[in-house]
C-alpha cells in the first residue's frame, strides 16, 4: 500500500511541474519585451548623451511597449 501512495504522490508531482512550462507564445512575448526594453536603453542613453528630447521620447516610447507587452501575457 505504500508503494502505491507513493506512485501516485509521484505521479501528481510530475504532472503538477509539467504545467509550469512556458508555451512558446509566452517565450516570444518575454523575447518581444526585453528587445523593446533594451532598445529604451539604448535610446535613453542617446539622448542623455546628445540632450535630444525626441529621443527621450522614443525611449520612453519603448519602455511603454514592453510593459504593455508584459502586461498582455
Amino acid at each position: 500500500m505504500k508503494k502505491l501512495s507513493l506512485v501516485l504522490v509521484a505521479a501528481g508531482l510530475m504532472s503538477l511541474a509539467a504545467c509550469n512550462k512556458q508555451t512558446p507564445t509566452e517565450n516570444a512575448a518575454d523575447n518581444t519585451a526585453a528587445a523593446l526594453e533594451n532598445q529604451a536603453d539604448a535610446l535613453d542613453n542617446a539622448a542623455d548623451a546628445t540632450g535630444n528630447e525626441a529621443l527621450a521620447n522614443a525611449a520612453d516610447a519603448a519602455e511603454n511597449a514592453a510593459d504593455a507587452v508584459k502586461e498582455a501575457k
